[in-house]
Parts: C-alpha cells; sequence; structure tokens
C-alpha cells in the first residue's frame, strides 16, 4: 500500500467496510486478479480518485468554456419563452456552470467505472493465460509426481517455475498457504481453487482433492489430465486458425476491397458533379479504414490465446 492509498483509506476507509456485501463481485474480481491491494483500500482510491479526476477535468474545461466564452456561440432561432429571455443575459455563466457540473460527472464516473472494471479485466486476462499454460504445467507436474516427490512439493516446485506464467502464481498461492498459514494440502487446494478465474484450473484442483481424499494414484490423475488438456489444447488452437481464416477474408472483403469500390465510385461522383470536397471519401479515408482495422486488431488480440 503506498502513501497515496494509504491517504484514500484514511479518509474514507471506515465507510468502505459497510460495504463489503455491495461490493461482493468487486471483492471476488481482486482475489481472483491476485491483487495485493485490500477490498477497503481499493474502494476507497476508487473513489477519491474519481473525485480528484472529476474536480481536475470540470476545473479545466470549466475555465476553457469561460475564456473561449462557448455558451455564447450558441444561437437559438425561433420563439422564446419570457423567462429564457431573461436568462439568455446570462448563457455564459449558466453555460459554464451546466459544462463544469457536466465534465465533473463524466469524468469522475468513467475514473469510478474505470475502476471498478479493471480486477474483473485481469482476472480475465490471467484466466486466459492459466488456460494456456495448464496443460504444460500440469506435464511438469506429472514429471515431478513421478519421480517420487510429495504432492505439496510438486506444487512449491511449480510455483518456483515462472516459465508456467499464471499457472505458476496459482501453484505459489497453495504452497504460501501450506507453509505460512499452516493449512494442510487439500485445505490449501479448496482455497485455491475457490478464488482462481480459470475453470480448467478449479477442475483439476478439486480432482487433486479427491484423488487425494480417496486415496487414489495422484500421479495417474496428473497423467490423465495432462493428456486431457493437451488434447483440449490442440483443439482450441484448431479452432482459433479456422477463425482467424474467417476473420482475414472478411477483412479482405470489407476493409480492402469495400472500402476501394467505394473510394474509387465516390472519386468518379466527386468528379462528374464537381465537388471540390468530397466529406464522404475523407470520411471513409480518415476515419472507415483506420476505425475498421483497429476493431479488427482488437478482435483478433481478445480472441488470442496466450502463447
Amino acid at each position: 500500500m503506498n502513501s497515496y492509498e494509504r491517504l484514500c483509506f484514511n479518509l474514507l476507509g471506515k465507510r468502505m467496510k459497510g460495504k463489503r456485501d455491495e461490493y461482493a463481485q468487486l471483492r471476488n474480481d481482486l482475489i481472483s486478479a491476485r491483487f495485493k491491494t485490500p477490498f477497503e483500500v481499493y474502494l476507497s482510491t476508487a473513489f477519491v480518485s474519481a473525485i480528484v479526476v472529476g474536480l481536475l477535468a470540470a476545473v479545466f474545461i470549466g475555465l476553457i468554456t469561460w475564456l473561449l466564452k462557448l455558451p455564447t456561440l450558441i444561437k437559438y432561432r425561433g420563439a422564446v419563452p419570457g423567462p429564457l429571455v431573461v436568462l439568455s443575459t446570462y448563457s455564459l455563466q449558466i453555460g459554464t456552470i451546466a459544462i463544469t457540473i457536466f465534465s465533473l460527472l463524466v469524468f469522475g464516473g468513467l475514473t469510478y467505472a474505470a475502476f471498478v472494471m479493471y480486477p474483473s479485466l485481469e482476472a480475465g486476462n490471467r484466466r486466459r493465460n492459466i488456460d494456456a499454460t495448464l496443460p504444460y504445467a500440469i506435464n511438469y507436474v506429472t514429471s515431478m509426481s513421478t519421480a517420487g516427490i510429495t504432492p505439496a512439493e510438486v506444487f512449491r516446485l511449480l510455483g518456483d517455475s515462472p516459465i508456467y506464467g499464471e499457472s505458476s502464481v496459482e501453484a505459489r498461492y497453495i504452497a504460501r498457504e501450506i507453509d505460512i498459514f499452516g493449512r494442510d494440502l487439500i485445505d490449501a487446494l479448496r482455497l485455491v481453487s475457490s478464488s482462481t478465474p480459470s475453470k480448467r484450473m478449479k477442475e483439476f484442483l478439486q480432482g487433486a482433492m479427491a484423488s487425494i481424499s480417496s486415496g487414489g494414484n495422484l500421479t495417474d490423475y496428473f497423467r490423465t489430465k495432462a493428456d486431457q488438456y493437451s488434447l483440449e489444447n490442440r483443439q482450441t488452437q484448431k479452432l482459433f486458425l479456422e477463425t482467424l481464416g474467417l476473420i482475414s477474408e472478411s477483412y479482405v472483403t470489407a476493409m480492402v476491397a469495400g472500402t476501394l469500390f467505394l473510394i474509387i465510385l465516390q472519386s468518379i461522383m466527386s468528379v462528374l458533379s464537381g465537388d471540390n470536397h468530397p466529406v464522404f471519401l475523407y470520411a471513409i479515408t480518415y476515419i472507415m479504414i483506420p476505425l475498421g482495422s483497429i476493431a479488427f486488431v482488437i478482435m483478433i488480440s481478445s480472441m488470442t490465446p496466450e502463447a
């Protein structure tokens, strides 16, 4: 907890403690994202940051509005009710106040929403990373278990292997529950399985719990899950490549051939009509093509499995 978070907690921490039930989803997201910031501190920081950003944005935009006299540039033509005619003489003051309040609400609300949504997004990133690295992590676990290493030591060694990404982080939390809090392996697996964002990891840990509780062969279980997840991983990669091929065809059709056709058509129409400022052509060139390409990049990036 840094000094800014400590300040926010000192200002609002006591009030935030009563909101644990109201923000149950946020608490779960913080745990799944493995944030080290406590819930009360994070929520206090969110509220204070929203207020600070909202006030700064409101003051800045209000000053710009007042200096440039933007409200006076708005002209209304038509019948105006009597009371509004009287208020029109104060249009600069009223408009500046309205824009300032609007900026405060918009920028403050966006900042607060970003704080609330960020743990969920981070948990989603961790879920994709765990799902991608879990087959390789289980192969490592299987090798260690085959060598006769105890299950607790297996997860401890996996936690010390950063090459397995977020799967190593989950194993590190299992080792922490055992080494620091003195829990047995089953309790540690239960706690981590209840907080991990990955359904694959949850299923794997719960299966390990069942195997240990029933006295089954844990090495055989690890080997079975390694084969299962490796097969699922290959199927996922195959499906992604097929989807990527479909997206590439759509991109060529929509963003290359389609926009080229529109540019040629609009150019001919501009020449025939003598239009020196073809607005639609500018919109295609400077808005449609860049935004469309960015949209395809974002879509592919969100669908791409973690390496």
